[in-house]
């Protein structure tokens, strides 16, 4: 995680919040008044974002001192103590909304991905997010993604090609497709990985026949159809499902043979996990 982009979005964040002032505690909360608050956990799951939340109390006001007891990736319970932050009332009181928007959203999806992760354990499929995200925010996500125990597919549409239906069929098909993004390669002089949906066997068969490509997508297959794409490619390709896979299902996909699982669920629908900052 680049920190001059945190900064930035922490920035962007509190000016969104702050607005000329925090009226309600400027009109009650002497400036010169020091206190001390937890962060105070309320559910079950995976704790991310932590180190956010540090350099949310570092920007907001550099003289907060924060005192953290549990580290990020760690498992956590109701009642466990995250962090004591020590300093200006007013500081901790700016600080407090945006520090929980943001843990409780990376702790939820963090929770939501370790959760996928564990239904695959003695397998190989690993499993992977897509770009359905936040705007402005997927960078976090996709940092709470991996702090769950899963990969990172791509972070935009500039560091992998992924060609799916509307490509292809503004493209005028699977081999065109290819074709031109082989070609749109080689003459910009770019090295970047060839990722296809294919939507059916035939699709499969398709692409296998044109080749060019590294990674196979089977989007909304069936088991049996994804053991038979499997078969089919016979490790010629790295291959992914991707398409309504839920918890119930992912280990049955896994056990088709894919390299990964793509969840769009992992940061589009999720539910945050419960906490709360406290004065003590």
């Amino acid at each position: 995680m680049e920190i001059r982009i945190l900064r930035e979005f922490i920035l962007r964040s509190v000016g969104e919040d702050l607005g000329d002032g925090d009226h309600s505690s400027l009109a009650c909360i002497p400036w010169e008044a020091v206190g001390k608050a937890e962060l105070l956990i309320k559910e079950e799951g995976i704790l991310a974002g932590v180190d956010v939340a540090k350099e949310v109390f570092s920007t907001i006001d550099s003289e907060l001192r924060c005192d953290t007891f549990i580290k990020d990736a760690s498992k956590i319970k109701p009642g466990d103590i995250v962090l004591n932050i020590y300093g200006r009332q007013q500081s901790i009181l700016k600080s407090e909304r945006l520090v929980l928007n943001i843990m409780q959203r990376m702790s939820g999806i963090a929770t939501s991905t370790n959760q996928y992760v564990e239904r695959l354990s003695g397998l190989k499929t690993k499993i992977l997010d897509t770009r359905k995200t936040t705007p402005g925010f997927r960078f976090l996500e996709k940092e709470a993604v991996r702090i769950g125990g899963g990969l990172n597919h791509r972070m935009g549409l500039f560091d992998m090609i992924m060609l799916k239906d509307n490509h292809i069929f503004y493209a005028g098909g699977v081999e065109n497709a290819i074709r031109k993004t082989n070609e749109y390669l080689r003459r910009n002089n770019r090295k970047l990985k060839i990722e296809i949906e294919a939507r059916n066997l035939d699709d499969v068969r398709r692409i296998l026949a044109t080749g060019g490509i590294n990674r196979i997508m089977l989007d909304n297959f069936s088991t049996e159809d994804t053991r038979s794409a499997v078969k089919m490619i016979d490790g010629r390709y790295e291959t992914e499902s991707s398409g309504g896979i839920t918890l119930d299902t992912v280990r049955s996909y896994a056990e088709c043979g894919v390299d990964f699982i793509s969840v769009g669920a992992l940061t589009h629908h999720l539910k945050s996990l419960d906490m709360s900052l406290n004065a003590v």
